[in-house]
């Protein structure tokens, strides 16, 4: 959703009955607020150190007017939190918002709050060599501008995408040129196996994933005391366009160095930890250590709530463990994608190991209870990192939580199954809600145990207990606005700025329905570097076997432009295919790659047939009603009800 749109569509719903905040919400606010190290102001004066200047413009906007960034959607963010906000996030939000131009120190600078991520900028001998070139072209070109008037206008000379998250690269066609490109005047650089997963880490599963995405990201919501606090390490993701460069040169191995424009540059390789392809990076010239997203001013992620593969903790703590030994004794200073910089040998080698042994204990503490028979809810409950990792700052829950990584870390060891049968074979959500509430008597004494749960602030039974009701009877709007009120509750509590967002995103479809968007546009540089192998198992994954039938279809798939010949086959309710196979008795489909894919989305097959644009050869009635047979996802299925 465009940031604009985002902000119009959330101002809409301020006419909304919105609940009030409780006693039992000021009073966790307040136990926290007696917990937190607040004498510990090192972040303060990180955060603030070497500032230059902000943007000169209120907003970012893209060529055709829409709002790409709002630099003052944040402006709320002084004084003391109010009662609709944990207390520990609103200090952490309001470091966040710091937005500029930073110098680190010499030769690298920052510029942050332009974005979820950072743009780090390294001056070399005769240009400026670019790290993680933030989402979107838009807010990349901005920072570079920014940039230049302080450094002066020197040409890119590379580019180094650390992970392959598009938050940290998508927006590199903003400060590199294709003439650039073709003129091999820029380099890109990028860990093994990069374009591999920054093309498909989504693929498969991206229709359910974006609309996670939504409830993570806060999509819709304002910012503001009731509203969006930042997505926990950053504060929102831009909203232009997406954009891909492939890189022109990847790391192979740990140790690898290079000098570019002057700057010599030693690497680190950290893959299957926050991305599946990642790197750190020393520049022993200037003692600087970039731990990339590895290490974060937040806990991070085991499994993002929006979906991916679970990554694995263990190698996590380990990668940092290496990265202390190799440059600990070396690094002034350490730089990461989000948030701000560490300063001073003896704070850096203090940050990495504190912040490896958070990672380290949450990873062997659920294995220990696991091992012990404990089951992942019950771990969730009782891991709780000890009071010297709790105390930082660095180590809080404003992305990533204990809760939430003890159980990916229970996920990836032992599955979804606890063992024990009653939860072998559960019944789906509608029909236990049905029982649940046949159980307890009527929806009448469901609604008010949720209601006695909720005026004594067990937040979490009375979640649980509406929803049971809200699924046996979606159109009950007493359990709806209950259960939406206690999600506002347990959102205002929250420490993670993505809890929040979760619970408030959900609180708003109780109340109002899913959103109506329409389908997400898909980045050209994206699809153009998805190997064709993985947009057909797409498709396969699309295929409903309901539609299909008893019906099969075979053909060869063409497409010239890329020299690619692949068999695919249609029946039994699967899609396979070979590449570099023919069916000699099965009709051939040719056509530009692009062009295919336009009229398989768009349902305009017979047309690009007919136009020309797609050729078949051979029997092409054998294939007539195929495109019948695959789903078109909706982009804005429901969630928190059925």
């Amino acid at each position: 959703m465009r940031f604009a749109a985002m902000f119009a569509f959330a101002l809409a719903l301020t006419g909304a009955a919105q609940a009030q905040v409780t006693d039992a919400t000021r009073a966790a606010n307040a136990e926290l607020a007696r917990t937190l190290p607040w004498s510990d102001r090192e972040d303060e004066d990180f955060a603030a150190r070497g500032f230059i200047a902000a943007w000169d413009q209120p907003q970012i906007r893209a060529a055709d007017g829409h709002v790409v960034w709002d630099f003052t959607a944040y402006d709320f963010l002084q004084g003391d939190a109010p009662e609709t906000v944990n207390p520990s996030l609103w200090r952490h939000a309001g470091l966040l918002a710091r937005a500029g131009l930073f110098q680190v120190t010499d030769r690298v600078y920052q510029v942050r709050g332009f974005d979820v991520s950072n743009m780090t900028i390294i001056v070399g001998d005769t240009g400026l060599i670019l790290v993680d070139p933030l989402t979107s072209a838009e807010v990349a070109s901005a920072a570079l501008t920014l940039a230049r008037r302080t450094l002066g206008d020197r040409p890119v000379r590379a580019v180094i995408y650390t992970h392959s998250h598009v938050d940290h690269f998508g927006g590199v066609r903003g400060v590199v040129s294709a003439e650039d490109m073709t003129a091999g005047r820029v380099e890109i650089i990028a860990p093994e196996g990069f374009m591999e997963h920054a093309v498909t880490e989504n693929v498969i599963a991206g229709a359910a994933m974006g609309r996670r995405a939504l409830y993570q990201f806060g999509a819709g919501l304002a910012p503001g005391p009731e509203g969006q606090m930042t997505s926990g390490i950053g504060l929102a993701i831009s909203a232009g366009a997406f954009t891909l460069i492939p890189p022109t040169r990847t790391i192979a191995r740990t140790g690898e160095t290079l000098t570019i424009d002057g700057v010599h540059i030693e690497f680190q390789l950290t893959p299957e930890t926050e991305a599946p392809a990642e790197m750190n990076f020393f520049l022993p010239d200037l003692g600087v250590l970039c731990l990339a997203e590895n290490a974060n001013a937040a806990m991070h992620n085991i499994l993002t709530p929006r979906g991916a593969l679970v990554r694995d903790a263990k190698a996590w703590a380990d990668y940092l463990t290496e990265s202390l030994r190799l440059y600990g004794a070396q690094s002034q200073v350490m730089v990461t994608s989000h948030a701000w910089p560490r300063f001073g040998a003896e704070r850096v080698r203090d940050f990495i190991a504190s912040h490896r042994d958070a990672y380290k204990y949450l990873h062997d503490q659920t294995v220990r209870l696991m091992n012990a028979g404990y089951t992942d809810r019950e771990i969730a409950d009782l891991v709780r990192l000890p009071e010297p990792l709790a105390s930082r700052w660095f180590n809080r829950g404003y992305y990533g939580t204990m809760m939430h990584n003890s159980r990916a870390i229970y996920q990836r060891y032992m599955g979804w199954y606890d063992a024990n049968p009653a939860n072998l074979n559960p019944l789906p959500p509608v029909e236990e809600g049905v029982r649940f509430v046949r159980a307890m008597g009527g929806a009448e004494r469901v609604l008010a145990e949720g209601q006695r749960a909720f005026d004594e602030g067990d937040y979490r039974w009375a979640a649980r207990v509406l929803n049971h009701l809200v699924f046996a009877d979606p159109s009950d709007t007493a359990a709806r606005q209950l259960l939406a009120r206690t999600h506002r509750q347990m959102a205002w509590q929250a420490e993670s700025g993505i809890w929040r967002n979760m619970y408030l995103v959900a609180a708003r479809e109780l109340e109002q329905g899913p959103p109506a968007r329409g389908s997400q546009v898909v980045s050209v540089d994206l699809v153009a570097a998805t190997p064709t192998g993985y947009i057909l198992d797409l498709l396969a994954v699309r295929l409903n076997p309901e539609r299909l039938g008893a019906r099969s279809f075979a053909f060869n798939l063409v497409f010239p432009e890329r020299n690619e010949r692949f068999a695919v086959t249609i029946r039994n309710g699967v899609l396979v295919h070979e590449r570099d196979v023919t069916l000699p008795d099965a009709p051939t489909i040719t056509a530009a790659r692009a062009t295919f894919l336009q009229a398989m989305a768009a349902g305009a097959m017979r047309r690009a047939v007919l136009s020309g644009s797609v050729r078949i050869s051979g029997d092409r009635r054998s294939l007539e009603g195929m495109n019948e047979a695959f789903d078109t996802p909706d982009p804005n299925f429901p969630i928190v009800t059925p």
